[in-house]
């Protein structure tokens, strides 16, 4: 006998076609849903949506406070806290405290540095991209705050340097702090540096949409869509907080700009070219300046000292080098410089900040780069607007192009550069002009030095990311990993395996696979140390080719899930 069941005015019986195409959907919806809905919980998706929105809040609250030590020490010598370092000295009058705030600043820096960080730097950005790469995603908590300590003391005493590289690596420190105690895979471990990263950005500039592309861009290296909820989290959490804070205001105050002319577009393609040779110049400065001072010797303490007495001494007639910079770049883009202080400007900050990164303090290059594009890019809208008076925009337009292309350059970020220089200004009506223009300084700066600023830091530490998951993954493995142990029964016994090269833990994965191929082996001994050590092991070729394979899988599907 056939059930049946009233719906409406219309009736189902069980077992009608109409029944047997309601359990058809039902099942399909099952097959479909519940093998997807168990990869979810197993890859632990909501822990990691959850922990994102902590480090966005938490994250949010760190950078106020990096930001309020910034302020603090800047008043115990200026006397006041806020950005604008030009207008406090203008009533200066005793010119040796322009001078003695960077160099005593300098030197409590230089003692930090000695006495606390083992790599005698204060960390930044480099350090969360490798961190990412390299050492799953794992930061020291102590030496994460010791070099936001470092970095505040850096910025509040006058370096001529930006607090954004400080802030993201104190938000992954955060990230990685947090998430240490969960067990999570290394790639979502990844996705939570991001965030930190993201809310970091988000809570620096109050740019949520250029915190989280700036977290792809330069922290993960990739878009995958499985990365976009967690930083958008942190980004928005970050910021809704900070703009209860602080408020809800762009960083740089803008009067309405306009386009006069499209016969303008190829002035802003020359802009480009200008502010991307302009990049290099920066970088290259910078780049000898640290080459430089490795080349003196001297105590490390004393480095950062001398290079604040260099910095303070500018001061006493460019006094627009201290700090950040947001006054002199906000007073570019208002049109309140000529072209002669414009050109200063560039050349002062470039030299100061050179100086002050060789000397060691603490900072980003970030807002500098911001500046000298302002400054840049408003040099040039002089010199066109003068060349075609009826065609060319205020020189304000320029500058606020400048400061995108020549930052989109040297972080080698384009992208989210352009939506930060959006976000900080509400400049969206010049978005075409200036994704051509930071489009065109990026490519000059791969044409002429094929490397962002940040994998210059990294090169110099012999970590090289950008030529491939592949090379990275031969490069950063190591043996320990994949190499198989002696039972206890084999270490009684061991094997011959001492006619042949010997490998020790921590040779590379390239290393092993070369070795393999040039005698022709397929498995090779693993010693404790490389003369006459201890055997521990041993390497199949196949575990090696295996673990290569499978990390590269991993990579791939990372990247693109």
């Amino acid at each position: 006998m056939l059930k049946s069941r009233a719906i409406g005015a219309d009736t189902i019986t069980w077992g009608s076609p109409m029944g047997e195409l309601r359990d058809r959907i039902f099942t399909t919806l099952g097959e479909l849903t519940l093998p997807q809905m168990r990869a979810f919980w197993a890859a632990r998706h909501p822990l990691v949506w959850a922990l994102a929105l902590i480090i966005g809040v938490v994250g949010a609250f760190a950078i106020l406070a990096f930001r309020l030590g910034i302020g603090y020490v800047q008043w115990l010598w200026l006397g006041n806290s806020s950005e604008n370092v030009v207008g406090t000295l203008a009533s200066f009058k005793a010119p040796w405290i322009v001078v003695a705030g960077p160099t005593l600043g300098g030197l409590i820096v230089g003692l930090i540095i000695w006495k606390f960080i083992k790599e005698r730097r204060a960390h930044g950005i480099s350090d969360v991209i490798e961190a990412g790469a390299l050492h799953r995603a794992d930061i020291s908590l102590r030496a994460g705050l010791v070099s936001a300590v470092t970095s505040a003391i850096s910025i509040g005493s006058g370096a001529s340097v930006g607090r954004e590289g400080p802030a993201v690596h104190l938000g992954a420190t955060i990230a990685a702090f947090l998430d240490r105690k969960f067990n999570l895979s290394p790639a979502a471990r990844r996705v939570l540096l991001a965030s930190g990263a993201a809310a970091a950005v988000s809570a620096s500039f109050n740019a949520p949409i250029a915190g989280v592309l700036f977290a792809h861009e330069v922290i993960l290296g990739h878009f995958a869509l499985s990365a976009f909820v967690p930083t958008v989290l942190a980004a928005v959490a970050a910021t809704l907080i900070t703009r209860i804070w602080l408020g809800d205001f762009p960083a740089f105050i803008l009067s309405e700009q306009h386009i006069a002319s499209y016969w303008e577009f190829p002035a802003f393609a020359l802009l480009g070219v200008v502010c991307g040779l302009v990049a290099v110049c920066f970088q290259l400065t910078v780049m000898t300046a640290d080459w430089s001072a490795r080349r003196f010797t001297m105590p490390l303490w004393l480095r950062p000292a001398l290079g604040g007495l260099a910095v303070g001494t500018m001061a006493l007639t460019v006094p627009e080098v201290l700090g950040v910079g947001y006054e002199a770049t906000n007073l570019a883009i208002k049109e309140s410089y000529g072209l002669v202080w414009l050109l200063i400007l560039l050349v002062a900050k470039t030299v100061a900040t050179a100086i002050s990164l060789a000397s060691r303090f603490g900072g980003g290059v970030f807002s500098p780069s911001l500046y000298i594009g302002a400054m840049a890019g408003g040099a040039f809208g002089i010199i066109a607007g003068s060349a075609v008076p009826d065609y060319a925009s205020n020189y304000g337009v320029y500058a606020l192009l400048g400061m995108g292309a020549v930052a989109g350059a040297i972080l080698g970020a384009p992208i989210s550069t352009a939506l930060i220089v959006f976000e900080l200004t509400g400049g969206y009506e010049l978005t075409i002009a200036l994704l051509l223009s930071v489009s065109i300084a990026s490519m000059i700066m791969q044409a002429l030095l094929g490397k962002s600023f940040f994998d210059w830091q990294l090169s110099q530490r012999g970590v090289f990311l950008r030529e491939g998951s592949h090379l990275r993954i031969v490069r950063t493995w190591t043996v320990r990993e994949f190499m198989t142990k002696l039972t206890p029964q084999e270490m009684a016994d061991p094997p011959e395996l001492f006619d042949r090269p010997r490998l020790i833990p921590s040779d590379t994965l390239e290393m092993a696979l070369r070795t393999f191929d040039e005698g022709g082996y397929t498995r090779l001994a693993v010693l404790d140390k490389r003369e006459a050590g201890e055997l521990l092991g041993w390497v199949d070729q196949v575990e090696a080719l295996a673990a290569y394979n499978k990390a590269l899988i991993e990579a791939n599907v990372e990247e693109h899930k």
